[in-house]
């Protein structure tokens, strides 16, 4: 079975938890997100970073979502996923019925 990253283990950002850049640019808010532990089975919102501002492609979901569909680790996280994958906040609200 194919290893499931998340976004700063995949992107080698340096701002994931225990990362190099931390002194420098800040923990990723997606590092942070706890509430999202485990969709698409990544930690925090690993595998869910799309939908967090101030993640590594800075701004919005609506803002970043264009280049997020161009990313090779988004890509790559539907791919695993298959039928399982989540996409958005409203869907992840649905299927957990949490309502952030």
């Amino acid at each position: 079975m194919e290893e499931r990253k998340n976004c700063w283990e995949f992107l080698k950002c340096g701002r994931g938890p225990g990362g190099s850049k931390i002194n420098e640019l800040g923990v990723c808010p997606a590092a942070t997100q706890e509430e999202f532990d485990g969709v698409n089975r990544g930690s925090a919102a690993g595998r869910f970073c799309w939908t967090v501002e101030g993640s590594l492609c800075k701004g919005t979901f609506a803002q970043k979502f264009d280049k997020c569909l161009d990313c090779t680790f988004f890509r790559k996280v539907e791919q695993q996923e298959g039928s399982s994958f989540i996409l958005t906040k409203r869907q992840f609200d649905e299927q957990s019925g949490y309502k952030l």
